[in-house]
């Protein structure tokens, strides 16, 4: 179930507060400033900076 729209537009990476865009094919929020990218369990975003894990490079 792809996450909703308005939240979204409200959600930000808690490490340098710059926004994410959600990867819909891999059901993922991703940072592009920090290079990381943030699971998404049971429709709820775990937007926790331990967390996060790193981008394949």
């Amino acid at each position: 179930m792809p996450l909703d729209k308005e939240l979204l537009e409200i959600l930000a990476c808690p490490k340098c507060k710059q926004p994410i865009h959600y990867d819909e094919a891999k059901n993922i929020l991703i940072c592009n400033n920090c290079c990381v990218y943030y699971s998404i369990v049971d429709d709820i975003p775990v937007m926790l900076i331990d967390e996060a894990k790193p981008l394949p490079a």
